[in-house]
């Protein structure tokens, strides 16, 4: 009983903390510890046997092995996106939108933008850092309230894309090995789930902007937003999309071999190209640059931060007994895969945890009882990309905090209806679907 206090009540607490706005370096570890104690875990290498679980290794196992494996890809996204804004190429291309769509529509293009890079194999982390720019510039132009920038990063790289039916995200990837499935698995029931969500959430966003509106909100400009200086011309607007569409065609073809790290040559294209384009066009390229790094280090710090907790959570007794109740599920077996994933997702912070520890224990059972395949992999895939948007997983950190410079506060009601409602919604779709034959 204490082991799930600490379990559930240590993530509550870091929740509130987030909300909050505690500084994640001190309330993740704090929160972690809180966790661990509770469970048993001993704090230290030295008390325990040589490889055996404890707080401090399993923590700084996380935290370290999350910057081993995204640091030169969040350096180069940050980079990318701070050369593409001090080159003008972000105001260039956001005008040009403007211009064929109408200024009231400018949270649709940072959507669709979004939806082209993630459903193109671009990792959401750098899809958020490369079209932010762009967004900031956009929602200035319209003059909407910033705050619901991350939302509208978030819902078009996390909801009709990300998992959806030849998605090359690894959301939609996992389920492959262990259902023997393709990643266009339940196509049909696929596409009418993204049209739904694609739909109702875009609607939802822009009730949501024009009741800020109504109430008198608008977009305030900060000290810390790229000075602006009198420009005698910007980029040429279609030249400008070229590194955009580098880094997609790159990432596109290179996925397969080389999975994520494509993205570190995407990206490196990508900011060769906009130098070479817009070379002078650049305010300060070596501030870009700099600025751009340093950016990268926190967001990345935060974010590791977060997934350490995670690390700890996974070696607990309690989390063990918590997937034990959660992959036994009584009932249907889709809502039951659905349940699992999402909640493992929202302890351990992450979509793709949420897959990884659930399906080695869901596949084979549901398999046996003869569960139709292509449905459970559609299921979980869509369930994973929606309790992992509860305000402490990392994705949610790095866009709302890091990136954008936004609160809590002020920014996750929107994106957590966005990112969290709108595919809980999306997978009671799917289910009701599935279980009509739809697609099977």
């Amino acid at each position: 009983m204490l082991g799930f206090i600490g379990l559930f009540g240590g993530l509550a607490l870091l929740i509130y903390l987030t909300m909050k706005g505690m500084n994640l370096l001190i309330a993740a570890p704090l929160t972690a510890l809180f966790v661990g104690v509770l469970n048993g875990l001993p704090l230290f290498p030295q008390l325990v046997e040589k490889g055996a679980d404890n707080f401090l290794t399993n923590y700084m196992g996380g935290f370290t092995s999350f910057i081993a494996s995204w640091w030169l890809m969040f350096l180069a996204g940050a980079i990318f996106g701070k050369v593409m804004e001090d080159s003008g190429a972000a105001d260039s291309v956001s005008q040009w939108i403007v211009s064929k769509i109408g200024i009231k529509r400018a949270a649709l293009a940072v959507v669709i933008a979004c939806a082209v890079l993630t459903y193109g194999g671009v990792s959401l982390f750098v899809v958020a850092f490369s079209v932010y720019p762009m967004a900031l510039s956009l929602f200035k132009q319209a003059d909407l309230p910033r705050r619901f920038i991350p939302a509208a990063l978030g819902f078009g790289s996390t909801t009709f894309t990300m998992t959806s039916a030849g998605s090359p995200e690894i959301q939609n990837w996992i389920p492959i090995p262990f259902l023997k499935t393709s990643p266009y698995a339940g196509w049909e029931v696929s596409i009418i789930v993204a049209v739904f969500m694609m739909a109702f959430g875009y609607w939802w966003l822009k009730k949501m902007i024009k009741k800020a509106m109504d109430n008198g909100e608008k977009f305030v400009s900060r000290e810390t937003d790229v000075k602006e200086v009198s420009r005698k011309e910007l980029p040429n607007p279609l030249l400008s999309m070229i590194p955009l569409g580098v880094v997609l065609i790159i990432s596109f073809v290179l996925h397969k071999e080389l999975e994520t790290s494509a993205l570190i040559l995407a990206l490196t294209g990508g900011i060769i190209a906009t130098y070479l384009i817009n070379k002078k066009y650049f305010q300060n390229f070596s501030g870009a640059v700099a600025e751009g790094a340093m950016g990268a280090v926190i967001a990345i710090a935060n974010t590791a931060a977060v997934v350490g907790f995670g690390g700890v959570v996974k070696v607990t007794p309690a989390f063990e007994s918590a997937v034990d109740v959660m992959t036994g599920i009584p009932g249907s077996p889709l809502i039951g895969g659905a349940l699992a994933v999402a909640v493992i997702a929202g302890l351990t912070g992450s979509s793709s945890g949420g897959q990884a520890i659930a399906l080695p224990l869901l596949a084979p059972h549901y398999l046996d009882l003869g569960v139709n395949a292509e449905a459970l992999h559609r299921t979980v895939a869509i369930s994973s990309g929606s309790l992992d948007s509860l305000p402490q997983g990392g994705y949610v950190v790095t866009t709302i905090r890091s990136i954008c410079g936004e609160t809590h506060k002020d920014a996750y009601p929107a994106f957590g209806a966005l990112t969290v409602v709108v595919p809980i919604l999306g997978v009671i779709l799917a289910v009701i679907l599935f279980s009509f034959g739809i697609g099977i």
